[in-house]
This record gives structure tokens, C-alpha cells and sequence, in this order.
């Protein structure tokens, strides 16, 4: 079983395959901006607004980062809770609501509470002072490349063979890599925003493409950020802190940036209004780096999760949601790999949702 990309998408569907029994090889090309770079760690899919259709994939992969993790040495994920901050009452009311009515099939929501600004300052002292919050126990946090780092690992205990470097498609289906031919009885393709252009050789034109995210980490030296809960504004952007003073701010959702590698001064002008805005308490701290990272985003907001074709499956397409949601990803297109039934509804993030009618659906019966 060939799975290509090495992202938290393809490290844990090769974990997950490995699981399962199947002999697995891993290729990546260590392309610099995986959508790692711009992922902040945060767990917490309850809070967010997801669509019908992708709020109950996230809710089952919030439950399974206590599973997975569990079974998995050195992921680094804990559960440190997470504030929903506003001034605005309405909209703290709209997030209680939210949680309290998802907490019935979500128990890992744990106690849901409201706070006020001093309480919620107690919590998170950088917060700004007119801030009060929905509090949530059961939220978490995770670094990205640790948790890679661990998946990588158990994959290469379990025998997994690794391939560095480039690989493509060739017309007839086989995969060219810098070791030669790779031979596999399955295929699944994990790239990224590099899938797009991966499968394009087999004429398979998936519209994934590349979402810019710019994430900045500061640190405050001297401060016990340990305990600190994620902080989740009313926008896009938000706050997560790890022990020894770091806080990452961020991202930027760029859509028509492309494979552009770069901090841009509008980015990062974004990221420390937004961060400065809900934490003024960040205003001496060190601004000790900014990444990018490219996340693959699709037409709908949707993932990519299934059969492309006989032997070919695909997991991408996961936007600014990877890190929460690959890991469960995996787990169900690792079953679809070795034909088993994943026991999850895949249908919404079928391949085939972006392919257009046949001629013959298109001519009207007579």
C-alpha cells in the first residue's frame, strides 16, 4: 500500500493501515509550507461553525483524538479547555446555546460555562479586560509536528518502508519516484494542495488548491503558559498557548495566494491586529517567528475522502480543519484502502461531487 504525502493526513493514514495489517510505503517530497505550518494545534470542533455536512466528521474526530492518542506515544495532545470571548452578550448567548445543545451527543464537550471578564482574565491573563466567555472543559491542544513526528514513528516501527523525494504519476497509473518504480496494490494520495497536480497526469482533475495561512508564535518569557486555555474569538483568528511562555496567534485564510512562500506584511499586519485586539496583554512579548503554511481548500469547503477509482484513494481537501479532522480522516480511508467498510458516511466528501454529469445523464431520455 503506496500513500503519498507524510502530512498529518498521510503519516496517519499510514498509521492506520499499519493497524490494519497492510505492508505500507510512505513518500513525501519535504516540500517546504505543509499545511502543518499554518496549523495552530487547536481541538476543538464543537465551537466552530461547521456546515451540516462537515460538523459531524469533525465531531467524531474530536472524540477520536482521545482514542488515537491514547494508543500513540509522544502525540503531545492535551485537554486544556477553551474560552468562546466576546463583549457582545448576544453573541455569548448564541455560543452557549451552541455547545449545550451539542454537548447532549458530545459528552468530550465537557462542562460548559459562561464567564465573566475578570474570570475569564484569570484564565487567560493577556486576554483584553472587556472580555467575558463561554467556557468549555473539554477543548484541547496539540503540536502539529510532534503529533507528525510521533505518527511517523509508530509507522516506521511497524516496518514501513520510506521513499524521499519527488514522485509522480505516470499515463498508465504507475508511480516514478527517485528509487525507480513503485510498486503497490493501492494508492492513496494524501498531498495536500499538491494533490491537484499530482493527479493530473492519470486525467483525474481534482479541484484542490492552495490556501495561504500565515500563523505567528510569540513568547513571554518567564510566564507559565501551561495552563492557558485556547481562546476562540468571534472571527477566524485565535489564540493557543503551550507550556514555556509560547502563544501562537493567527492565521490568515488566503485563498488566491497560491504556492507563494512568503510572510507578507498585510499577513502579518493581520495576525497581530487580531491577536492585539483580543490579547493586549501580547504587546511586549516576543514576536519569536511567523510560518506559512498552504492548506488544501476546495470549491465547497468540503473534504476529499474516498475512491478516485479502483486501487486510487484520496484524502485531502481538508482547509484550515487538518489537524483536527486528518486523524479520523484516516482512519476511514485507511479502511476504504483495504476494501473494509469505514462505518462512517462518506458521501458528502465524495471525489465525484466535482465531476460534471456524463454526456449521457446530459441528453434527455426521448
Amino acid at each position: 500500500m503506496l500513500v503519498i504525502g507524510s502530512g498529518i493526513g498521510g503519516a496517519a493514514t499510514a498509521w492506520h493501515l499499519g493497524r490494519l495489517g497492510a505492508e505500507v510505503i510512505l513518500a513525501d517530497a519535504a516540500r517546504p509550507g505543509t499545511a502543518t505550518e499554518a496549523g495552530a494545534g487547536i481541538v476543538s470542533p464543537w465551537t466552530s461553525r461547521w456546515n451540516d455536512a462537515l460538523y459531524p466528521l469533525a465531531a467524531a474526530a474530536g472524540r477520536y483524538y482521545r482514542e488515537f492518542t491514547a494508543e500513540l506515544e509522544g502525540s503531545s495532545f492535551e485537554v486544556v479547555g477553551g474560552m468562546v470571548v466576546s463583549a457582545d452578550d448576544a453573541e455569548l448567548a448564541q455560543a452557549h446555546e451552541r455547545l449545550t445543545s451539542r454537548a447532549a451527543d458530545a459528552p468530550e464537550i465537557g462542562e460548559v460555562r459562561r464567564l465573566d471578564p475578570a474570570q475569564a482574565r484569570e484564565l487567560f491573563p493577556a486576554l483584553a479586560p472587556g472580555l467575558a466567555a463561554v467556557h468549555l472543559a473539554g477543548a484541547g491542544r496539540v503540536d502539529g509536528h510532534q503529533l507528525r513526528r510521533a505518527l511517523l514513528a509508530a509507522v516506521e516501527r511497524r516496518g514501513a518502508k520510506f521513499v524521499e523525494g519527488e514522485v509522480a504519476f505516470r499515463g498508465d497509473g504507475t508511480v516514478a519516484s527517485p528509487e525507480g518504480p513503485i510498486e503497490a496494490d493501492s494508492v492513496v494520495v494524501a498531498a495536500g494542495a499538491w494533490s491537484r497536480e499530482l493527479l493530473a497526469p492519470l486525467g483525474i482533475d481534482l479541484p484542490v488548491t492552495p490556501h495561504r495561512g500565515q500563523i505567528s508564535h510569540f513568547d513571554l518569557p518567564g510566564t507559565d503558559t501551561a495552563a492557558w486555555p485556547v481562546v476562540l474569538p468571534g472571527s477566524s483568528h485565535y489564540l493557543l498557548a503551550f507550556g514555556g511562555g509560547r502563544v501562537v496567534a493567527g492565521a490568515t485564510r488566503e485563498a488566491e495566494a497560491g504556492f507563494d512562500y512568503r510572510v507578507t506584511a498585510a499577513g502579518q499586519h493581520e495576525v497581530l491586529e487580531n491577536a492585539l485586539a483580543v490579547a493586549p496583554g501580547l504587546a511586549d512579548a516576543t514576536l519569536a517567528e511567523t510560518r506559512v503554511g498552504f492548506r488544501p481548500g476546495t470549491p465547497d469547503g468540503l473534504p476529499v475522502l474516498g475512491l478516485l477509482r479502483p486501487g486510487l484513494v484520496v484524502s485531502t481537501g481538508f482547509g484550515a480543519g487538518g489537524l483536527t479532522n486528518a486523524p479520523f480522516a484516516g482512519k476511514l480511508v485507511a479502511a476504504v484502502a483495504v476494501g473494509e467498510d469505514p462505518g462512517f458516511d462518506l458521501s458528502p466528501f465524495a471525489p465525484e461531487r466535482f465531476r460534471g454529469p456524463s454526456p449521457e445523464a446530459a441528453v434527455s431520455p426521448r
